[in-house]
């Protein structure tokens, strides 16, 4: 293997100015790949751009404004990066949100929802246009091991009676009936899609989740450094070339919640993810 195993790979990784994202992000560089990172504060990309070039002397890194609660944020950000780039091979979908109280998007969609399933949705719409055109291409998600529970579609917002564990567990249980079906859907076109849970890792994932949730991940959560190992398996390792639709736990395929085999409960979250971008004007 080459010293950089990555090289001519283009990449995409959300919420890469922090925690795994940026574990992530950092590892790729010095592996050669081109990348591009999501950002709602320019000042705070570049910093973190700045940080890459110097420990990787790889310069083949840019930052994008978007904010993952707008859906014409997503729109603009996935526009100028198909107008920069020719090819794309990894979309990391890693950015997740785990809010306290109950807040909105700028869509005016519960903003757990929004952040941890249908950004991803819309993003990868956007792009697999070019994944294809670059196969074999990989899509990553990054998942929960707290994943469960079921899809409340009476009240998928949690309208009344909001948890936000409760939204969470719900939001990342999608992002993996999302998986399953998408890899199905993707058959024969050398595009594949996994989706991955890193432990419970000590980032600012529980920043707005309240103190006892703070305390525990403080304590209880591994370096991001060390919850990326995952991630980065699923996005470079040449033994997982070939799979799709799996749920990765430490580096190895593992089963997930009942609930998330489930396809026809799959196919119906997909209408409703349909439903939500139509509305929007997608």
């Amino acid at each position: 293997m080459t010293s950089e195993p990555m090289k001519g790979k283009v990449v995409v990784i959300t919420g890469a100015t922090s925690g795994i994202g940026k574990a992530m992000a950092m590892e790729l560089v010095k592996k050669g790949a081109t990348i591009t990172l999501t950002t709602r504060d320019m000042g705070r990309g570049q910093a973190v751009k700045a940080e890459m070039l110097e420990v990787s002397g790889n310069p083949n890194v840019e930052v994008l404004l978007c904010d993952l609660a707008s859906f014409d944020s997503i729109r603009n950000f996935c526009k100028a990066f198909l107008s920069k780039h020719d090819e794309l091979h990894v979309l990391v979908n890693n950015a997740g949100i785990w809010d306290f109280d109950r807040r909105i998007s700028h869509d005016g969609i519960e903003r757990i929802f929004a952040v941890n399933f249908l950004a991803p949705f819309l993003m990868t719409d956007l792009l697999l246009g070019r994944m294809k055109e670059s196969a074999p291409s990989r899509i990553v998600n990054v998942g929960s091991a707290l994943h469960g529970g079921t899809v409340q579609f009476e009240d998928i917002e949690f309208s009344s009676g909001f948890s936000g564990f409760r939204a969470y567990r719900q939001s990342k249980l999608a992002l993996l009936l999302y998986t399953r079906l998408l890899a199905k859907k993707l058959e024969g076109t050398g595009v594949t899609v996994n989706c991955v849970a890193p432990g419970m890792v000590n980032t600012n994932l529980a920043r707005d989740a309240g103190p006892m949730m703070r305390g525990m991940f403080r304590l209880l959560g591994k370096s991001p450094e060390k919850g990326a190992r995952t991630p980065l398996y699923v996005t470079s390792s040449p033994g997982v070339v070939n799979m799709t639709g799996e749920y990765f736990s430490n580096m190895k395929v593992k089963r997930s919640s009942k609930e998330s085999y489930d396809m026809e409960l799959a196919a119906r979250l997909w209408r409703v993810g349909e439903g939500y971008l139509k509305r929007a004007g997608h």
